[in-house]
């Protein structure tokens, strides 16, 4: 159980800049305990004492406010921030590396036996208060913001933000990135990539749109005034809607 426990604490100084030493991380910090006491629970879970892994994971939950399933499959290197109202169902698989914040939900849509909560890849952040819902999966390094709510599946190198959660941006050489990112001592805290744009990617999408329309419109408005200048008098049905302008903006 513990030959992990190195890796657990200098992930911790790697992607928490508040951590100072190592007595510090190992007192204070309820995402490693949580995830401690997981792996003994998952053992006994593996191995038949189901009840008395649900029971410790019970006590797990009162100590640290973290909740993980004993049947939960959770890769190396993974790492909790602050922890408190995360919730990881039954069936959930995470994969090396990844990390999650406050308010956390990997859960279920069913009442259906089997899988039935969400898998994710190597090198996942989930930003506080995101909930991941459904045996979907969730591509290697994906970011997803805080407070977004994910039902569908999301590629690799992904960034999800929103309800529903909408994906943003695709980094297909994530790998490199992240890399370069944890050299630079760059970290996307709470799922939120560095050069995110500062507004809603919905009211970027629709100012986007309103943009093209105006674009469109004034190139009409120029085509109207060429074919008058042309002496054409009676303008095809589909450019009525320069008529309709040209009598408003007078």
């Amino acid at each position: 159980m513990f030959k992990y426990l190195k890796e657990d604490i200098a992930c911790v100084f790697e992607r928490d800049p508040a951590a100072r030493t190592t007595f510090e991380i190992l007192t204070n910090y309820p995402g490693v305990h949580a995830l401690l006491m997981h792996r003994l629970n998952h053992r006994l879970w593996r191995a038949g004492w189901k009840w008395l892994a649900r029971t410790l994971s019970t006590l797990t939950r009162w100590l640290t406010g973290i909740e993980i399933h004993p049947g939960a499959t959770i890769g190396r290197r993974f790492f909790i921030d602050h922890g408190m109202g995360v919730v990881i169902g039954e069936t959930a698989s995470i994969g090396d590396d990844c990390t999650l914040y406050h308010g956390v939900t990997l859960g279920g849509t069913s009442w259906q036996k089997g899988k039935r909560h969400p898998t994710l890849g190597n090198d996942v952040v989930v930003g506080a208060g995101a909930k991941v819902l459904g045996p979907i999966s969730i591509g290697n390094g994906v970011r997803i913001g805080s407070n977004a709510v994910v039902i569908k599946p999301v590629p690799d190198g992904a960034t999800v933000v929103g309800i529903p959660g909408r994906i943003i941006q695709v980094d297909t050489d994530y790998k490199k990135h992240h890399k370069q990112e944890l050299q630079q001592k760059i970290f996307d805290a709470y799922g939120l990539p560095q050069d995110m744009p500062d507004i809603d990617p919905m009211q970027y999408a629709i100012n986007n749109m309103l943009d093209d329309i105006d674009l469109i419109d004034q190139k009409i408005q120029a085509l109207c005034k060429t074919l008058k200048s042309m002496g054409v008098e009676e303008l095809p049905s589909e450019l009525d809607s320069c008529k309709i302008r040209s009598s408003r903006d007078k």
